[in-house]
């Protein structure tokens, strides 16, 4: 996998919830809508997918949305009975888990208990699994904006005094925090090649051990910090401590403040690790609806209701393209992928993806921002997002324009 040369220069500027009690209301700032037409879509294309989606044609899919031009304009959700289709597994898994890690093994990694995965505790808050990451990356622009944050250049072996001795090799020291969100840090990991039962997954193991940071950071070196994208869950809970450390104050607490309550969204939950880190690899939940939410406020450059939330120029180098990633044509940004779409020619469609099939998508080029959760982790493939999103640009009527 090649590094590609053009990182667009930036950040030299200086510029709930475990424990949070859950609010189960209402977002304060509601989506205006239209109809797909209005906004120049084929209804009968969108209503075409929605059916496959209903009748279970692409798997175990809860929600699709659509928002073109700053309107909602295609809703639906989709009932799954995650209780009788885990009945089995979720006992199975639970016993994998047990062996596997002994008294570190937690429900809350048990991806068959219906308790946690995919909704939280029979609300509507739904995992988004690893678009946790390209949350987490919004709010390194947030603290940079707000000056608690001097550089992504910054070496990350200041922030970890207790996990000091982990970092004796000097490639291991010169790891940046801009690395870290580029996942380029080079620390031998894996979570590809093996499942997520299996205790050499790299994600699996951390995610059952009592000390993430020590595991992740006690790997030796594969290859010199910023040569090479290897994708590794760990990296974004190395930023959950450095961004801890550098705002002082828990990240859901920061995200709340800073992020979620400028975009109205009231109810969230987000794990943490055994020693209270929150858990910024995959353990935030969200409604679809305020899900949605993030990919406009990306679409729009960082601005929402006229308020810049996130600093000018952050997500045009959030999105530079900073390394392929060897899969499908895909490159990754700052815990974002980037991926080519049909007739895009030489634009990207800005894209958060998740385990089970939470995927944001965005295409700027058509004002489109697309949301889909599901959790097709048992009997059936998810379906990728390059397809999802050519199913609804098949819908995009030739000629409309987006006012």
């Amino acid at each position: 996998m090649s590094k590609t040369l053009w990182f667009l220069s930036f950040f030299l500027l200086p510029s709930i919830c475990n424990a949070l009690d859950i609010k189960m209301q209402s977002s304060v700032q509601q989506w205006s809508t239209a109809t797909p037409s209005e906004r120049g879509l084929n209804e009968v294309v969108l209503e075409e997918l929605h059916r496959e989606f209903e009748d279970g044609k692409h798997g175990y899919v809860n929600s699709f949305l659509i928002v073109r031009g700053g309107n909602l304009v295609f809703e639906r959700y989709y009932d799954v009975d995650y209780e009788r289709l885990t009945k089995t597994s979720k006992l199975q898994q639970a016993s994998i888990m047990e062996n596997n890690y002994g008294d570190n093994a937690t429900s809350q990694y048990n991806y068959h208990d219906p308790e946690w995965h995919p909704y939280y505790q029979d609300t509507r808050l739904h995992t988004i699994q690893s678009v946790t990451k390209s949350v987490t990356s919004a709010l390194f622009g947030i603290a940079i904006r707000r000056g608690e944050l001097a550089s992504l250049d910054e070496r990350i072996f200041q922030y970890f005094p207790r996990l000091m001795s982990l970092f004796e090799d000097p490639l291991k020291k010169s790891i940046t925090i801009r690395d870290l969100l580029t996942m380029s840090a080079g620390i031998k990991w894996d979570e590809f090649t093996h499942l997520y039962t299996n205790p050499l997954n790299d994600a699996a193991s951390m995610e059952s051990s009592d000390d993430w940071l020590k595991f992740i950071l006690s790997p030796p070196m594969d290859f010199p910090p910023g040569e090479q994208f290897v994708y590794n869950s760990g990296i974004t809970i190395l930023l959950s401590h450095i961004l801890q450390k550098s705002v002082d104050m828990p990240v859901d607490e920061y995200a709340q403040k800073y992020l979620f309550e400028p975009l109205g969204i009231k109810d969230f939950y987000w794990k943490k690790t055994p020693r209270g880190l929150t858990d910024t690899e995959s353990g935030l939940y969200l409604t679809s609806k305020d899900f949605m939410k993030l990919g406009q406020l990306y679409l729009d450059k960082g601005n929402w209701g006229g308020a810049q939330i996130l600093p000018e120029g952050w997500v045009d180098s959030t999105m530079a393209p900073a390394f392929d990633t060897g899969y499908m044509g895909n490159s990754y940004g700052f815990q974002w992928w980037l991926a080519p779409y049909d007739g895009g020619g030489d634009n990207w469609m800005f894209s958060g993806s998740g385990y089970g099939g939470q995927y944001l998508l965005i295409i700027p080029e058509y004002e489109l921002v697309m949301v889909f959760n599901g959790w097709n982790i048992f009997d059936k493939a998810r379906p990728a997002k390059e397809y999802l999103a050519s199913r609804v640009l098949e819908g995009i009527v030739s000629g409309e324009q987006v006012e």
